[in-house]
């Protein structure tokens, strides 16, 4: 739903799904080719999306930190489609430094400023924040979208949904 359309302002926010202790999935094990084979694979291609089965399943926190430097340098959106991108068309290890240092160059962006900010945990805190939030509101998967903090799906939705979704938040906004 393109943010103009439905006059709504969205702001991607850090949850990891499997932060550390909790093991990550075995990308070679049943469940994740199950799920992909049912689910995600039949949606992308009806949404005219080629994407693979990552061959890692890496902790995403360093990501999100690396998003969250990116917002700061005015270029999240590319980048944040640029993290997916790598991840999800090519397979790339998005909780490696170097990986995602490289995506910020590719970008145009100063790749040794966002490694030092990596190094530093610079952007860790506000990370942790959006992170303690997202379970404060119930969030237990991805994607999430949560309107006036207090309207909250989760999973891909089709455009239908997320349409009513929107209108729900707009009526509940409207009787406060």
């Amino acid at each position: 739903m393109p943010r103009a359309e439905a006059g709504i302002e969205v702001t991607w926010r850090a949850y990891e799904l499997r932060p550390d202790p909790v093991p990550t999935l075995d990308p070679d094990g049943e469940y994740l080719r199950r799920v992909w084979a049912s689910s995600v694979y039949p949606l992308a291609a009806s949404l005219g999306m080629e994407i693979r089965l990552p061959p890692v399943q890496p902790r995403s926190r360093l990501a999100h930190e690396a998003a969250y430097w990116a917002r700061s340098q005015g270029g999240f959106d590319d980048y944040n489609a640029a993290v997916f991108r790598a991840f999800f068309e090519n397979g790339a290890d998005i909780g490696k430094e170097d990986v995602l240092v490289a995506l910020a160059s590719e970008l145009g962006l100063d790749g040794e400023s966002l490694g030092r900010a990596l190094a530093a945990r610079e952007f860790q805190r506000a990370v942790l924040e959006d992170e303690r939030d997202a379970r404060f509101a119930g969030v237990n998967g991805v994607p999430a979208f949560i309107a006036n903090r207090r309207v909250l799906l989760s999973g891909v939705q089709p455009v239908e949904t997320l349409r009513a979704f929107v209108a729900q938040a707009r009526q509940r906004e409207n009787e406060d």
